[in-house]
């Protein structure tokens, strides 16, 4: 029986998308692999991908970054698929984006990979800094813009002689980009109070001793599924790119039962915009106070090298590349026996493990247990009974090797985490 009132899908549409990929004389990464990741990037926004489509460029064309001619194709591509938004994996100039706009018809929208990873972020960020840190990067990335906008005002002007000069589009604009300006700095202040916080943690746990390790990585390498892993947490694990903005920590006992901290933080990309890098700053430092870093790679993705090259980028680019390192690879049981052979000869120095599986995590914590130890002091300690308050200390926070009871106090060996060396200096016992 028909009813008078079908039911409609309240479902949202997807956008029909269509990728441009550049490719210049100097690119690590192929035609194939430039779309592939911006396809990725482009369905986690919601976009179906209709069509794509690939320039070699030297340099880009002022007018529409590509030359005329593929500019005309994309065009016709537009129409032929009834595109919604036209994505170049380039950043593009405010009169190339308007240009395009023009040639591609009023209705298809340009953006580029930056507007499309600001997108992302939009979507993904859940707390409150997460929230403002994308926020300073979309007025960032505005600012410039501003001028495209209101074309259309300024091109309406009437007439010529007195007043002609100072148009409806130019009187906006001015109150726009104050209006822009004022809200950088309304939520950089925001941002700094939340930094002062933040950095009142991170001090608490700097004189707690507790060595910090950090998890750093190409997006959706699955540094939220190992951290899950190790300290049965609980973090959103999703097969996205930038499923997760915000860092989490969570604490980790060692088989030695020394407590230590691990951090997931924001995933990285080929490209990171230079933007999102200073907005994410206070989130990215949890990796430059970090003790050790924890590399995790996608075991799975076949050029493994340049997911870790762009990573190595930007740690160098927040002042962490001095840090200590371990390289790690995830997603092992992905991959067949001998494939997994061949990874193991190229990286020997790699930990191998698959956080979906458990497979590997003894391994891990044991290397990660070798690395803590590596950076404590070895010291010989004679601490009088008076002061039990330090043994007590020395139990919770340090590694006893040796402990014994003599007429004078309590004579430690004991592996002293950099933070506590000093405190502890006027026990050490000379050295016979």
């Amino acid at each position: 029986m028909s009813s008078r009132f079908p039911l409609r899908s309240t479902a949202p549409v997807p956008e029909r998308g269509i990728l441009v990929g550049i490719v210049r004389q100097d690119s690590a990464l192929s035609a194939e692999e430039t779309l592939a990741e911006l396809g990725r990037l482009a369905t986690t926004a919601g976009v179906e991908v209709v069509a794509q489509t690939s320039q070699k460029l030297e340099t880009p064309n002022p007018k529409t970054f590509v030359g005329s001619g593929k500019a005309a194709e994309i065009a016709e591509l537009c129409r032929s698929f009834s595109a919604d938004v036209v994505i170049f994996d380039d950043e593009l100039t405010p009169s190339q984006q308007s240009n395009l706009e023009k040639l591609v018809g009023k209705n298809v929208k340009v953006i580029d990979r930056t507007a499309l990873i600001l997108d992302i972020f939009a979507l993904h960020a859940t707390t409150k800094e997460g929230r403002l840190q994308v926020r300073l990067a979309q007025n960032q990335y505005l600012l410039p813009r501003l001028r495209g906008m209101w074309a259309h005002l300024a091109s309406n002007r009437m007439g010529g002689g007195v007043g002609s000069r100072f148009g409806e589009g130019e009187s906006q604009l001015e109150v726009d980009r104050r209006m822009v300006r004022n809200r950088i700095t309304s939520i950089k202040r925001e941002l700094a109070e939340l930094e002062k916080n933040r950095e009142v943690q991170r001090a608490s746990r700097r004189q707690s001793g507790v060595l910090r390790v950090a998890l750093a990585g190409y997006t959706n390498a699955g540094k939220s599924s190992l951290l899950n892993a190790l300290c049965g947490a609980e973090v959103l694990e999703m097969d996205q790119l930038f499923a997760t903005l915000d860092s989490t920590t969570r604490k980790l006992v060692l088989p030695e039962g020394r407590e230590i901290t691990l951090t997931d933080t924001v995933g990285f990309i080929q490209k990171l915009p230079t933007m999102l890098v200073e907005s994410f700053k206070s989130t990215l430092d949890e990796i430059r106070e970090a003790d050790i870093i924890l590399q995790v790679v996608d075991a799975s993705y076949e050029n493994y090298e340049r997911q870790i090259d762009a990573v190595n980028e930007v740690l160098e680019q927040i002042g962490a590349q001095s840090i200590v390192r371990q390289l790690c690879f995830n997603k092992i049981d992905l991959l067949s026996t001998e494939e997994l052979e061949v990874l193991k000869a190229r990286n020997s120095q790699a930990l191998f493990v698959s956080a979906q599986k458990g497979t590997g995590l003894e391994g891990l914590i044991s290397r990660i247990a070798q690395l803590a130890a590596a950076q404590d002091e070895t010291m010989c300690l004679l601490i009088p009974y008076t002061e039990g308050k330090e043994v007590s200390f020395i139990h919770e926070r340090c590694h006893i090797i040796e402990e014994d009871h003599t007429e004078n106090g309590t004579r430690l060996v004991v592996r002293v985490p950099q933070a506590f060396v000093e405190r502890f200096g006027r026990f050490v016992l000379p050295q016979d």
